[in-house]
């Protein structure tokens, strides 16, 4: 354990000069949210029966799940530039732990993904967005947010590792913009039809998002929803646990083999 410490910390170090040496991508990471909450606020808000206040308290947890869910994204995309690149066999051949290097890189995306939050809070409140609960749920939802952008990311490390390009990678990122869109991060899902409100409703999205919405205080939990969203908190744990049991194994497992 002390040695996955050790080499995870350094792995970490690594990961983050990685990003002040790309700061390009880092400010289009951490303004890019930002964008969406005032496209959606402003632009997509008019267009709903919502008046304008009632929607950015709707939509502000919704969007921050949905930031957080880029962590599949962003872990596949790093994942496999460094596997593309030799990187990752380099790695392998040196005397550390295996699962230092997936490890090292969750971490990272967690401390970015932390620092990114704060502006993202900053604007919505600025927008008219509160916390109307108490100060132990909102510390609770910040919690589970950042929980669940450190599973999204273990389950973008391992799509990383089994695609093993950058070209794939990019396209199949590209595709994890449905799944916010798919879920009630935006928009209600009592309006849609039965079949696809069921699917929307066990979207994990769906589940953290209400779960947020409670913990904030912005919005009760909808009734007649799917059992994720009926118990958001229970499951968006249930989610969580079940992306870091299937993926931490298999990402280090794959990280340790390479293609065997």
């Amino acid at each position: 354990m002390s040695t996955l410490a050790y080499d995870g910390t350094a792995l970490l170090g690594r990961q983050l000069r990685r990003l002040r040496n790309n700061p390009g991508l880092l400010i289009l990471t951490q303004t890019m949210p930002i964008t969406m909450l005032l496209f959606f606020a402003y632009v997509l808000g008019s267009a709903l029966a919502m008046p304008g206040a009632e929607y950015r308290s709707f939509l502000v947890p919704g969007l921050l799940v949905a930031t957080a869910a880029n962590g599949i994204m962003t872990g596949m995309f790093q994942a496999a530039q460094d596997t593309h690149r030799g990187v990752t066999d380099r790695l392998r051949s040196l005397p550390i732990s295996r699962a230092a290097v997936p490890l090292g890189q969750a971490v990272a995306d967690l401390v970015v993904t932390a620092a990114g939050t704060v502006p993202l809070l900053l604007v919505g409140l600025a927008m008219g967005w509160r916390v109307e609960g108490s100060v132990l749920g909102a510390v609770g939802a910040v919690g589970l947010l950042l929980l669940f952008r450190f599973a999204t990311t273990w389950a973008g490390i391992l799509l990383g590792l089994l695609t093993r390009s950058e070209e794939a990678a990019g396209q199949l990122g590209g595709a994890t913009f449905v799944l916010p869109l798919l879920s009630n991060a935006y928009i209600p899902t009592d309006g849609m039809p039965g079949w696809l409100r069921t699917v929307a409703e066990w979207n994990p999205i769906s589940a953290a998002t209400t779960a947020l919405r409670d913990l904030f205080g912005n919005a009760p939990v909808p009734d007649g929803a799917a059992w994720p969203v009926a118990h958001p908190v229970a499951g968006s744990l249930a989610w969580c646990a079940v992306l870091l049991a299937v993926c931490v194994p298999l990402a280090v497992r794959r990280y340790a083999h390479g293609e065997r």
